[in-house]
């Protein structure tokens, strides 16, 4: 993970900035220490966007996936590379999306599974993971279809984010706010497979932050898209102009700014959201208007291979060497976790 989200300063400060701007593009210039990342927990609002928080559409509504905090959780901090992972490398072939723009839309289908390995779920007892998640849930197809806004516009204020899809990566994995089911910080506190993915109650494999699977440039460039919001708006990786990499401090309270980005072979100024691996990771908001995505759209029985009937643990391609994202292809999921 460290070696695949090398960080880049954010460069300097002008020499009449104020104390509180040298300090904020100080701690923007400090690259996140894998080893010691900001704990979310506690930094949800129900009553508004703030950054560096999720706007939360609803309270906690029981316990998280997780049965307590790892021995990688001190205090306000949490260590990403003392995290167990889920083991094993299912493979998906049956993996289908499709993102096709028509006029004023983009219409998003497919199956939910991903195009990369998963690891084995549910989560066996023998893996070193079910000491600390025993999540029960297998990795089932869906049915994805969903219309945005070729062209979204910015709502008027932003909105919350609701407990399921917030977004669809090109993966073809569905995309959920920063929050388990406790409102904790779920990148720290539950444990996900190799790509940072889980699945939910009703089989929808999902990722809660940036997944280290996801190809998205390299550290001399902005980073490429890497999926769509809900709102239309486009996610793109984790660094922006001239291959900065993108803190909290650099994006607005939906972790998203403007400047000139390719979208739809075309160079243009847009607003868009950054998957980053500070919390809230991904969108800590709607800044657009979010279309609905459907809830706990099951696909009909047998589309998922059971547990262990993909690749074998072992057999499959390596995170990322599955079949590869075509662009313009993308992938989508629906569900709520």
């Amino acid at each position: 993970m460290a070696a695949a989200l090398s960080l880049v300063a954010m460069g300097g400060t002008s020499p009449n900035a104020g104390a509180h701007e040298r300090e904020a593009a100080a701690a923007a210039a400090a690259a996140p220490d894998l080893q010691r990342l900001e704990l979310g927990d506690g930094r949800v609002s129900l009553t508004g966007a703030q950054r560096g928080y999720v706007f939360a559409c609803q309270a906690a509504a029981g316990p998280g996936g997780a049965s307590g905090s790892g021995p990688w959780i001190t205090g306000s901090t949490w260590d990403l590379t003392a995290k167990p992972t889920v083991d094993g490398a299912v493979a998906w072939p049956a993996a289908r999306f499709a993102a096709r723009r028509s006029g004023s839309k983009r219409r998003l289908s497919g199956n939910g599974l991903p195009r990369h390995v998963t690891g084995v779920f549910p989560i066996a007892p023998t893996d070193d993971a079910f000491a600390f998640d025993r999540n029960p849930n297998s990795i089932s197809a869906q049915t994805v279809s969903v219309r945005l806004p070729a062209e979204p516009r910015a709502a008027s204020k932003p909105t919350c984010v609701p407990g399921r899809m917030i977004g669809i990566l090109d993966t073809g994995a569905a995309l959920f706010n920063a929050l388990d089911a406790g409102n904790l910080d779920a990148a720290a506190h539950e444990i996900q497979d190799g790509c940072d993915g889980h699945p939910q109650q009703s089989g929808v494999y999902h990722h809660h932050s940036l997944p280290r699977c996801v190809t998205t440039g390299t550290s001399r460039e902005h980073s490429r898209r890497i999926g769509w919001a809900l709102d239309g708006f486009a996610i793109f990786g984790p660094r922006g102009e001239k291959g900065r990499y993108m803190r909290n401090a650099n994006l607005d309270a939906c972790h998203g700014h403007s400047h000139r980005v390719r979208l739809d072979a075309e160079d243009a100024r847009a607003y868009h959201y950054h998957a980053t691996i500070e919390y809230p990771y991904t969108l800590g908001c709607f800044r657009g208007n979010p279309v609905d995505s459907g809830q706990n759209q099951g696909g009909p029985p047998g589309q998922g291979a059971p547990p262990g009937q993909g690749a074998p643990p072992g057999e499959g391609a390596p995170p990322g060497e599955g079949a590869p994202p075509r662009d313009p292809v993308e992938g989508g999921i629906a569900g709520c976790c």
